[in-house]
């Protein structure tokens, strides 16, 4: 790569131009998407030039965000999930070939964008074909061991398909902790390691905590006030859409309900106690997280995050079928952090009557993330190449 080049400052003195970085995460839900936004963040106040790429719901939420930021189009993997868990895994090797079409054409993609917008380096959020032989490209995953319903060999076969992917980049950066205090289990601490440098950054969250917005007097916590929030690809997005609205109805308390849909015209109508959003801005779903005595959602892994953030109690509903979400839940279940329950069982009245009883384990605050050091050191290898 090359060095960046020297411009002349207002005042005649001369300086390195700014960075200019590409930030692209996966379309898999909008979790990849919410998980970037810090890290964005950050980018800017170190004084880098940021274009993101990515299309449909996740350009939509990304575009509230930073409205003044320059965006390319980049088609997702348009993945599908199928309607029943037992299909899952059919369903996702089916789509398997159109996976890997996309993420060579994204491969392409980069070639011609770098040479056309002179991009400086590349962070993918889980994106596999975002790797570039003259830059510096960075991907970020917590799944370095993938699981698997069919046993420890297809896990063995599927972890080295994925670090022939991962290697290709410069740099994997993993949004946890490295020691035993880690939200992600076997999934970020595999035994095996990719070859390329490994940084564990913490955790990557979006939000402030919940006891800096209660001192500040934005938001105290409401009892039997509830955070629903509904993520992740269709049909199983709409699924669980339709297990809550028909038991809310019901619910005494107060409710908001987020339905993970930016950008989306047709709206469910709210009423005094029951409040519903296809998609909040982040300072907003900070408040609403806050405010809530319980937060119900899919077990993505960049929801827990923001969770933890916040310190809350959490009802988690995994995906059906989805592996890395049902070994999470499990997981976090086991160390108390959150209750799961499975959307085939799901019911409100049963899952809140569950939640008041569970003993929830908020000790042992999650480490501060390392991302500013981490960027820091990252700049300054590009001004150095």
């Amino acid at each position: 790569m090359q060095a960046l080049e020297e411009k002349s400052l207002p005042d005649g003195r001369s300086g390195l131009r700014k960075p200019r970085i590409l930030v692209a995460p996966l379309d898999w839900g909008l979790g990849h998407a919410t998980r970037c936004i810090p890290v964005i963040y950050e980018l800017i106040k170190q004084g880098c030039e940021v274009w993101l790429a990515t299309d449909g719901p996740q350009e939509a939420l990304l575009k509230q965000e930073f409205p003044e930021l320059l965006f390319l189009s980049l088609p997702g993997y348009r993945v599908k999930y199928g309607r029943a868990a037992p299909a899952m895994l059919w369903n996702i090797l089916l789509q398997t070939p159109k996976i890997i079409r996309a993420i060579k054409q994204e491969t392409n993609w980069l070639k011609k964008m770098v040479s056309e917008q002179g991009f400086d380096a590349v962070i993918s959020d889980n994106r596999y074909g975002l790797y570039h032989s003259s830059i510096p490209c960075i991907i970020i995953t917590h799944q370095l061991n993938i699981k698997s319903k069919l046993g420890k060999w297809s896990e063995r076969l599927l972890q080295k398909k994925n670090y022939q992917y991962i290697n290709r980049f410069t740099e994997c950066w993993v949004p946890d902790e490295a020691g035993g205090n880690n939200l992600a289990g076997e999934l970020s601490h595999p035994e095996k390691k990719p070859t390329i440098p490994l940084r564990y950054i913490g955790l990557l969250s979006r939000f402030e905590n919940s006891s800096d917005l209660s001192h500040s007097g934005l938001m105290a916590e409401d009892k039997e006030h509830l955070l629903i929030v509904l993520s992740g690809p269709e049909p199983q997005r709409t699924l669980l859409e339709n297990l809550v609205i028909k038991d809310i109805a019901h619910y005494n308390g107060s409710a908001t309900i987020v339905r993970g849909l930016p950008g989306a015209l047709n709206l469910i109508p709210s009423t005094n106690s029951i409040k519903f959003y296809n998609h909040l801005p982040a300072g907003e779903l900070n408040k609403e997280m806050s405010r809530a005595e319980y937060i119900i959602s899919r077990s993505g892994y960049s929801t827990i995050m923001d969770i933890r953030k916040l310190q809350k109690k959490s009802i988690l509903i995994p995906t059906p079928g989805q592996t890395e979400q049902e070994y999470l839940s499990k997981y976090l279940r086991e160390k108390k952090m959150a209750l799961d329950i499975s959307q085939k069982t799901f019911s409100l009245t049963s899952a809140l009557q569950q939640a008041r009883s569970f003993s929830y384990n908020m000790a042992g605050k999650q480490d501060e993330t390392h991302l500013p050091q981490i960027i820091a050191q990252f700049i300054q290898s590009l001004q150095k190449n």
